[in-house]
């Protein structure tokens, strides 16, 4: 059974003291089951969102609603334990002096003996807790305590669950796997889930959809393809992955840049002077005495190698390219750059100049 669909419409929230709001009319749709990632970097308004929706904190402006009630709005405020919500704070908050049995049946402790007996096992199945239950939380490794953390919210029968930051307490080494862990326990408990991060692999790696956020604004919604393919402004661009800006003039021909001309993206900004976007994977090399373009630094990095070119012009290229394919190029060798991409996407001059991103004309 998969949990509620969670609206949020216009929510705004200024705190006493600041001129410009935490969050600004911002507005969501989680769709029941579905999990959702809101990223950005620190102070973008993440957790006060989280946290406007899990009721903690009062808008001053909007509404939240979970299924067909609103639990925000002008005329009602609903307390947090009254949302049916799960709050995963970013360190756990496991009672240290609990063992992981104690702490999942802290939260159902008012049920009849067996039930909280049944749902206790069941959750404790579900996070893989099974051969841990009479462990204390400085006995786990920081994935079992999220793990511990999240069944804890599912214990309660919370079919809404937020998480803030819940792989900040994960070793970097075993990002990933947790990562694949959290994702397939919220799947198979059907829940409704918002995960605040400031690291766009992790919302890559959890997410069915990204809200990306910059100064309590949200900026682009969408699939982590979408996001990360069709970025809708250059701070999004910049902020979810490694990206090429060069400057480029739209032409009959498409849009002419110092690599090559590519076609223009769905819904990329139009006019003579423009910004095109390519990530570093959307771009080969080739050793070449003839090219034009030069290796200034090279690095491995396990599946893939990088290299920073410089162009005619001075204007440097970042290229990714797998590992498995073909033998390391020197630095200072002579190279041509060759597209995978057949389109680029493109921003205005005002945009760029707005997300304080320098591009040096050529």
């Amino acid at each position: 059974m998969s949990g509620p669909r969670l609206v949020v419409d216009e929510l705004t929230k200024l705190y006493e003291g600041k001129q410009e709001p935490a969050v600004h009319a911002a507005s969501l749709m989680v769709e029941p089951g579905q999990v959702l990632a809101l990223l950005g970097p620190s102070g973008s308004g993440k957790t006060t969102l989280l946290r406007l929706v899990a009721g903690f904190e009062r808008p001053d402006s909007g509404s939240v609603r979970i299924g067909d009630r609103t639990v925000s709005g002008p005329a009602v405020h609903e307390p947090p334990e009254a949302r049916g919500i799960g709050f995963v704070f970013q360190h756990g908050a496991l009672f240290p002096h609990l063992t992981v049995r104690e702490n999942l049946a802290f939260g159902v402790r008012r049920l009849p003996r067996q039930e909280r007996a049944d749902r206790i096992a069941s959750v404790a199945r579900m996070c893989a807790l099974e051969h841990l239950a009479s462990r204390y939380p400085h006995e786990l490794s920081g994935g079992e305590q999220q793990r511990t953390a999240l069944a804890r919210a599912l214990a309660r029968g919370s079919n809404v669950v937020l998480l803030d930051e819940p792989m900040s307490n994960v070793d970097v080494r075993h990002r990933a796997e947790i990562g694949v862990e959290l994702q397939g326990i919220l799947r198979a408990a059907g829940t409704t889930a918002i995960l605040v991060t400031h690291d766009h692999e992790d919302a890559f790696a959890l997410a069915d959809r990204i809200a990306v956020m910059r100064s309590g604004v949200i900026e682009q919604v969408g699939t982590p393809e979408e996001v990360y393919g069709a970025p809708a402004s250059p701070f999004v661009a910049q902020f979810v992955g490694a990206a090429n800006f060069l400057p480029a003039t739209c032409t009959a021909r498409g849009v002419e840049t110092e690599i090559g001309t590519f076609g223009i993206a769905p819904e990329s900004a139009s006019g003579d002077a423009v910004v095109a976007m390519l990530r570093p994977g959307e771009l080969a090399l080739e050793p070449d005495r003839g090219g034009v373009a030069e290796i200034i630094r090279a690095n491995f990095a396990g599946v893939v190698r990088g290299y920073i070119v410089r162009l005619p012009s001075g204007l440097e290229v970042r290229c990714m390219v797998p590992a498995c394919m073909g033998a390391p190029i020197d630095v200072g060798t002579r190279v041509r750059i060759v597209a995978r991409a057949s389109r680029a996407t493109c921003f205005s001059a005002r945009a760029c100049a707005e997300a304080r991103l320098e591009v040096r004309r050529v």
